[in-house]
C-alpha cells in the first residue's frame, strides 16, 4: 500500500509540474497580478468574456494527452460542457496531441472563501480527470499553490483532493461519494480560510479537512479552473486511457464567497 501511494503521488508531482510548464509558456495566459476577485454566482448559461477565458491551442504537458480547443468548451441548456474527442487541432497547435478537449478558466484570482461548483463528471472509463480547482503560478508571477477536486475516470463512486503550497503537494486523500460522480449532478465545494484549514463538502456534507499538518497550506490567490483530459504516461495513477467515442463533462452553476 506504501508503495502504491508513492508512485501514484510522484505521478501526480508529475503531472502536475507538466500543467505548470504549460501554462507558463502560454503567452495568452499570461496576465498581470491582480487584487483578489469579490464573491460571485455564475449560473453558466453563457461565455461570460469578463470573468472567463477558453484555453485554445496549445497542451499543458507531456503528461496530458490533450491538446486545447477552445470550441470543446460550450454552453448549452443551461449549462457548460467540456468535451474530449479526436478533434484535430489547428495547424501546429496543441503541441501535437492526439485528442482534444477543454479547459476553462477565470481571468481574475480569487482568494479564501468558500469554492462551490455543481458538475456532472465524464464517463466513459480509467485514464481521464474532470476537474475543479483553484491554480496559480509561473504564469501568473507566483508559486505554484492549487487547490483540487478530481474525479477519476476509473472509479467515479470516488473523489480525490489535493493541495499544493509552493510548488509542494503529495496531499492526496481518495473520498468515497456513495454515488456515481459521472451519472448525475452534484455539489461539491471547499473552504479556504485565512491560516487555518482547507474543507471539503459533498452535496453539503463534510467529506475531508486539511489544517496544515502535513503541509503549509497555500497562501497566493489563485484562478478558478475547470478541465477534462486524458493522461498519459500516468496509468498507475489515472489507468490506462483508451478511446471509444466522445467524453463530456457538464457543470451547472460556479459559485465563489469571499472569506
Amino acid at each position: 500500500m506504501a508503495t502504491h501511494q508513492h508512485r501514484s503521488t510522484l505521478h501526480r508531482w508529475l503531472v502536475v509540474t507538466a500543467l505548470v510548464v504549460g501554462l507558463s509558456a502560454t503567452p495568452a495566459f499570461v496576465l498581470p497580478a491582480q487584487a483578489a476577485g469579490g464573491s460571485f454566482v455564475d449560473n453558466l448559461d453563457g461565455f461570460n468574456t469578463s470573468r472567463w477565458a477558453k484555453a485554445n491551442g496549445y497542451s499543458n504537458g507531456s503528461m496530458f494527452n490533450a491538446g486545447w480547443r477552445a470550441d470543446h468548451v460550450w454552453h448549452s441548456g443551461g449549462v457548460m460542457g467540456l468535451n474530449l474527442n479526436t478533434t484535430p487541432c489547428s495547424s501546429g497547435g496543441c503541441s501535437g496531441k492526439p485528442y482534444a478537449s477543454g479547459e476553462y478558466r477565470t481571468t481574475d484570482v480569487y482568494s479564501y472563501g468558500r469554492y462551490e461548483v455543481r458538475m456532472k463528471a465524464a464517463s466513459g472509463g480509467a485514464g481521464t480527470v474532470s476537474s475543479f480547482f483553484t491554480y496559480t503560478g509561473p504564469s501568473d508571477g507566483k508559486p505554484w499553490d492549487e487547490i483540487d477536486v478530481e474525479i477519476l475516470g476509473k472509479n467515479t463512486w470516488q473523489m480525490q483532493t489535493n493541495y499544493f503550497t509552493n510548488g509542494v503537494g503529495g496531499h492526496e486523500k481518495v473520498i468515497n461519494l456513495g454515488f456515481d460522480a459521472a451519472a448525475g449532478y452534484h455539489n461539491y465545494a471547499f473552504e479556504w480560510w485565512n491560516g487555518g484549514t482547507i474543507n471539503w463538502f459533498v452535496d453539503g456534507r463534510l467529506v475531508h479537512q486539511e489544517n496544515g499538518s502535513r503541509g503549509k497550506l497555500p497562501t497566493n490567490p489563485g484562478r478558478i479552473m475547470m478541465n477534462l483530459w486524458p493522461g498519459t504516461g500516468v496509468d498507475s495513477w489515472l489507468g490506462k486511457f483508451t478511446y471509444s467515442g466522445q467524453r463530456t463533462a457538464t457543470y451547472d452553476w460556479v459559485k465563489y464567497t469571499r472569506y
